[in-house]
């Protein structure tokens, strides 16, 4: 029963860390949606501002589920190199907020947006070593990247 908690009780640290994380990168992006972002030039098919809080809320809560199925992990194998890079994708995207919302670089973010693509999928490669499932549940995450490096690409060009 005592170890079943302690398993348990990590997931609300990672889902503590992973909502840090975006609430850091909210007050980049927040504050330049009405104003800068709405002044740019963008492709026909961006999805309306309103999709982008609830897309970005779940995956940062499957991306805390998927980092604590790999935590608990962490007695049958090592987990030090997976969560590594977890912590590196983190990083990774809130600075892509940083570059494209806070510092108006959205050549740079697209830059940037590649690496945190490639990050994303080095994370899913070692977590589905560990567990299927927490591999699994970042696949979404690598999708809307795409999509995200997409329209940070258009975004670049026709603002250029």
């Amino acid at each position: 029963m005592s170890n079943s908690f302690s398993q348990w009780s990590a997931l609300p640290v990672f889902i503590l860390v992973c909502f840090a994380v975006a609430g850091l990168g909210s007050l980049f992006t927040n504050p330049e949606i009405a104003g800068w972002y709405e002044t740019l030039g963008k492709p026909s098919w961006t999805p309306p501002n309103w999709l982008f809080g609830p897309a970005w809320t779940l995956l940062f809560l499957s991306m805390a589920v998927a980092g604590w199925l790999v935590w608990r992990e962490r007695g049958e194998t090592s987990v030090t190199v997976p969560l590594t890079i977890f912590a590196v994708q983190l990083a990774l995207n809130l600075l892509w907020s940083i570059l494209f919302f806070g510092q108006h670089r959205t050549g740079l973010a697209f830059v940037e947006i590649i690496f945190l693509w490639a990050a994303i999928l080095a994370t899913i490669i070692v977590f589905w070593r560990v567990s299927s499932l927490a591999g699994a549940l970042l696949v979404p995450y690598l999708l809307w990247v795409s999509f995200a490096a997409a329209l940070n690409y258009a975004v670049w060009r026709l603002n250029a």
